[in-house]
């Protein structure tokens, strides 16, 4: 059985509509009851929701913390998956890229640009593909989304077409 680590900070693929404000936001995390409908019988999957932040909202010390958390699951070599806004995503990818030296396994970036539960999301798709993803990948930073993996390196997101393109 190979662990994965699925780093929870929030982002579009947890918001929820708040009825009485009329909005979605980020208030629980819930990657834990989506990993519970898919079948992945030889996956250790071990979430841990580090914070719950839109990216537009993330701050230095935000990713530093990111950074940390990554730091110290790395030592044990297992693959990990980090939830994460849009928004932001691509530069949270590349902090960690040039802040972890010497990478052992995958770290991969994923998120939602519709929210979980809601119709037409993209989260559950994406989620389940970081996951496989994770299994495959060589050491190094990546984004995966809608079908694709991208070296952070050389990814962007276009806002036009709603999804993540090589640059």
């Amino acid at each position: 059985m190979q662990r994965i680590y699925l780093l929870a900070t929030g982002g579009t693929i947890e918001k929820v509509y708040s009825e009485q404000r009329g909005v979605v936001e980020n208030r629980i995390g819930k990657l834990d009851r989506y990993l519970a409908l898919l079948r992945l019988p030889d996956a250790d999957i071990h979430c841990i929701q580090l914070m719950n932040k839109d990216s537009l909202e993330m701050t230095d010390e935000d990713r530093a913390a990111v950074r940390d958390r990554v730091a110290t699951l790395l030592t044990e070599g297992a693959p990990i998956v980090i939830s994460h806004g849009t928004d932001t995503m691509v530069a949270t990818g590349q902090f960690l890229e040039r802040s972890l030296a010497d990478l052992k396994a995958p770290i991969v970036l994923t998120g939602a640009m519709t929210p979980l539960g809601f119709e037409g999301s993209d989260g559950l798709q994406n989620l389940t593909e970081s996951l496989f993803a994770a299994r495959l990948l060589a050491p190094g930073v990546y984004v995966v989304l809608h079908g694709q993996v991208f070296p952070v390196a050389h990814v962007r997101k276009d806002r036009e077409r709603g999804t993540f393109v090589r640059t």
